[in-house]
Parts: C-alpha cells; sequence; structure tokens
C-alpha cells in the first residue's frame, strides 16, 4: 500500500544533511589544504558524505523500484489521494503496513549500509597500512 513512503522520508532526510556535510567537509579541506601550503585537497579517504550518498542512493533504488511495484498493481493512482487504501478508508491498513514493512525495510537498508561503512573502514585501514609500509621501505 505505502510501505515505500518509510524508505522515501528517510531518504530526503539523508540527502538534505549529505549535502549541507558536502558543504562543509569541502570547506575544511580547503582550509586544511591552505594551511599545509598544499594545493592538493583529498586525503585518501571516503568522505563520509560520499558515504551517506550510498545510503541514499539504495534508499532511493529502493524507494522507485518499491514505487512502481504498487503502481504495476493499482495500489497507486494518478489522482488524489493517490493511495488506493487511502481512498478506500483503510487508512489503518495503511499505516499498520507503514509501521511494520516500511520501517523494517528501512532499518535493513540501514543496517546493510553500516556493513558497507564497516568494510570499507577496514579496507580503508589496510591501505594505510600497505601505504606505510611502503614509505618505510
Amino acid at each position: 500500500m505505502a510501505c515505500f513512503l518509510v524508505p522515501a522520508a528517510e531518504a530526503v532526510v539523508t540527502t538534505v544533511v549529505q549535502k549541507s556535510m558536502e558543504k562543509k567537509e569541502v570547506s575544511d579541506d580547503r582550509l586544511a589544504a591552505q594551511a599545509e601550503g598544499n594545493e592538493e585537497i583529498g586525503t585518501g579517504k571516503v568522505r563520509f558524505s560520499e558515504k551517506l550518498g550510498w545510503l541514499n542512493k539504495m534508499l532511493w533504488g529502493g524507494t522507485a523500484l518499491l514505487a512502481f511495484e504498487h503502481l504495476w498493481h493499482g495500489e497507486i493512482v494518478p489522482y488524489f489521494p493517490f493511495l488506493t487504501a487511502a481512498a478506500q478508508g483503510d487508512t489503518a491498513g495503511m499505516l499498520h503496513e507503514m509501521a511494520t514493512n516500511g520501517v523494517l525495510m528501512a532499518v535493513l537498508v540501514t543496517v546493510v549500509w553500516i556493513g558497507m561503512i564497516a568494510a570499507a573502514s577496514i579496507l580503508e585501514k589496510k591501505d594505510n597500512r600497505l601505504t606505510a609500509g611502503e614509505k618505510e621501505i
């Protein structure tokens, strides 16, 4: 019915946070580069805003897929109130589905993203150790 609205709401929030973090990280990198006298910007690590972009892509992609599936099954219509459950007076059922299925999907996507963050962190540490080992030789 409307389970895709929960991941969509999370995607909206994380997109806003990502955009504001990108601006802050770029300005912080420029200040750090100016303080060190370097023209080169970047540390070789994946910025958190970029990692947050991974979550956004997963959430927006899942939302689009779910919205298409609901459209295909006739649960979304091109006229107000757009959701057939709301038009038929099954608002309680729609809210229950959002609270159970929608929240579960959003949490599951976020947990998978946290696993991706952990894997990226391990790979960054491994890369830093290899790079430090090459410099010592």
